[in-house]
Order: structure tokens, then sequence, then C-alpha cells
């Protein structure tokens, strides 16, 4: 217990710092360099609901902005958003041979190791492709832990950060008691979707039913900032655990390889990113969040934090996660009857 409370103080100390130094993202950016700290120390302790609990609130406020008109706004773009999410398939394909050459690793494992996708659905993907799984783990993490501290600075940095198109709905004042009935809603979605055994049911579910009552109806309530917080600082200190000395000197070659294809994928990304806005007459700066290689609820927050369009971001991301689940194994099997595998 103590070691648990420990962590619960750093990680938040670490949130409010970084916030009193008005860094985006910055109670999971804090509450994750503060915890990695503490576990290079000693060791340290985190429930495992710690982030299933974070992605239910966290997808319960997502949806919250998805009016009738910003779905339909959402919907109008889904061209753009799919050639989003394909580009971003294709960039981690042509990058799976430079990473397994730097790390030594089979091009199936590369492949799982350099194309974007979440820490939890990866692994399991590439267990069912027969590839290794300890490299995907940690590829995707320091993948992960390279985008949180990069694009939300840059991104607040050079752009406007002040979005007032239909993407940014305004929500009705906090009704606690409407509250509370939409949790029981979405934690149910979460726990059917888990039973159906579907990637990331802590996310999507109470993500599907926020949408649905606010789409169908009409947002019952606001949400309070101060809970979207308490959701950062425990996804935050869920990345911070993992980046203990083990960990992060598991292989020196699987470090540079990861450092190398993440950071080419964020020179990739960013620019078509820029490219698709002007394309496409989008906000630039959701679509750099949109096409960001990392996390769904990292990205997503950075938007909400920074007043960028949250249904824009997350349409980019749920589209992501849908073609990763679906087509990256395929994508896979075409390549190497391609000989892409040699």
């Amino acid at each position: 217990m103590f070691s648990f409370l420990l962590t619960l103080g750093i990680a938040t100390l670490g949130g409010y710092l970084f916030s009193l130094a008005h860094v985006p993202l910055a109670w999971t950016i804090g509450a994750m360099v503060s915890t990695t700290v503490l576990v290079w120390i000693r060791p340290v302790m985190l429930p495992r609901a710690t982030r299933p609990l974070a992605m239910i609130v966290l997808g319960t406020s997502f949806g919250l902005g998805f009016s009738a008109p910003v779905l339909v706004a959402v919907l109008a773009a889904l061209p753009i958003i799919m050639t989003a999410g394909t580009l971003i398939v294709v960039v981690g394909l042509c990058l799976t041979p430079l990473f397994a050459r730097l790390a030594k690793l089979d091009r199936k494992s590369a492949y799982f190791c350099t194309v974007p996708g979440g820490i939890a659905v990866m692994p399991v993907l590439a267990e069912r492709a027969g590839a290794q799984i300890a490299p995907v783990v940690f590829a995707q993490t320091i993948r992960m832990v390279m985008v949180v501290l990069t694009i939300p600075p840059a991104v607040a940095l050079f752009g406007s950060v002040r979005d007032d198109s239909i993407f940014r709905p305004d929500l009705p004042p906090i009704d606690w008691s409407n509250l509370v009935l939409l949790f029981g809603f979405t934690i149910g979605g979460a726990l059917l979707l888990l039973r159906l055994k579907a990637a990331n049911p802590w996310l999507i579910g109470p993500l599907i039913c926020s949408m649905s009552i606010t789409a169908l109806w009409q947002a019952p309530t606001g949400f309070p900032p101060w809970l979207v917080n308490v959701a950062q600082i425990g996804m935050g200190a869920g990345l911070g655990v993992r980046l203990t000395r083990r960990f992060l000197f598991t292989s020196g070659r699987l470090a540079v390889a990861s450092l190398v294809s993440t950071g080419i994928l964020l020179v990739v990304l960013t620019t078509g990113a820029v490219v698709l806005s002007v394309i496409s007459g989008l906000p630039s700066e959701a679509v750099i969040l949109g096409l960001a290689p990392g996390g769904t609820p990292e990205m997503v927050v950075t938007a909400a934090t920074l007043h960028i369009g949250v249904p824009l971001v997350l349409g980019f991301h749920i589209v992501r996660m849908l073609i990763n689940n679906l087509l990256i194994g395929p994508i896979w099997s075409v390549a190497k009857r391609l000989g892409f595998d040699i």
C-alpha cells in the first residue's frame, strides 16, 4: 500500500509541477517523468486497473464532443482520414527493413515494431502472427514516450492552437446526476466489449456509448477538467513504471532502431499531415495530432488541452485502430508473398 501511495503521490506531484510550467499534456508528461525517476530509485507499485480506469474516464469525455453536426463533419472528412490511416501503415512497412537491420531482428517482428499502434494492441497482433512479442512491446513503448515528449510541445509552440471550427462544440454545464448515469452506461459498454474480446475495450466501449448518446440526443452533461487530469496521471504513471533500467537497457540495438524509426515516422507523418491539411482545408494542428504515431488518449487529450477539434483528431485515431486490427495481418501476408520478409 505504501508503494502505491508513494507512486501515486509522486506522479501527481510531477503532473502538478509540469502544469505550473504550462507544459502541454502536463499531467501525463509530468506523471511519466516523475514516476520514471522514482522507479530508478526504488520499486514502485501501480494497480493493473489504473490504465483501464483512465481509459474509461477519457473515452466518456471524448464522446461528449460528438454532436450530430460534428459527427456529420467528421464523416465528410472520412476520405482524408482513411488516406492518413493507410499512410501510417505504409510508412511503417517501408521502415521495416531498416528496423530489422539496425535491431538484428527478423522482418516480421520488425514490422510489428515499426507500425504505430497501441502498446496493448500491437503485441497481441504480433503474437497472433507468430512474431516476437518482447521487441514489439519495447519498440512501441519507446515510440509512445518519444511522441508524448515531442508532438504536444511542438504543436503548442508552432501551431495556432485555437480551433473555432465546428469540431469544437460547446458543452453544457456539469450535471453530476447525469454524469453518474453516463458513467454507468460507459462502464457497461467497456465490460460488454471486454466480454466480446475487442481490442482496447476500456476506451472504445465508453467512447461508443458516450458518442451515441450525444449524437442521437445531445451531450447530457459537461465534463470536469480535473477528472481528465486524474486520468492523465494514470496514463503517465502507467508509462513511467515501465521505464525501468532493466527495460530500457534490454538491447542497445533495439533502442537505437526504435529511436531512429520513430524519428523518421515523426518527420514523414508530420510532413504528410501538413500536405493533407492543405489539400483538405482541415485544421493543420488537428491533422498533425491525427497522424502523430502516438496513442489515441494521449493525442486526443493534447487536442483538448490546446483547444483543437477533439472529434476530428479522434476520428483519425479510430480509423487507424480499425485499420490496425483488420488490415495489419493481411498487409503483412501480401508483403510476405512479394518477398518482403527476405
